[in-house]
């Protein structure tokens, strides 16, 4: 996620693509300005972001558009961040899910 990595697709289709409508669901009801939702297996992984239109962006699309939401430095400030709880819940089994609400 930090040295922008190669992510596989079918990765994504394995673990990611079924849950999309109730990713969808909950950004709406929580009132997020968007959603993303990353997983690792053997060494691989992949992500997927929704944006505010509800568009589902995938792996290096949605890591382009993440660096866009979070420019110049706050990119990787918030990686830095998030990626020790990825990491927590890649390892328990879980994918890693968060909303985002954007302050204005």
């Amino acid at each position: 996620m930090l040295n922008d990595g190669a992510m596989v697709y079918a990765l994504f289709e394995y673990q990611l693509e079924e849950h999309i409508d109730e990713y969808l669901k909950s950004k709406h009801e929580d009132g997020d300005d968007y959603f993303f939702s990353v997983t690792e297996q053997m060494n691989h992984v992949a992500m997927l972001l929704i944006d505010k239109d509800d568009i589902v962006h995938v792996n290096e699309q949605a890591r382009a558009l993440l660096k866009v939401l979070w420019p110049n430095s706050a990119y990787r400030q918030n990686m830095q961040i998030l990626i020790p709880h990825m990491v927590d819940e890649i390892n328990q089994g879980h994918l890693f899910i968060t909303g985002v609400k954007v302050q204005r």
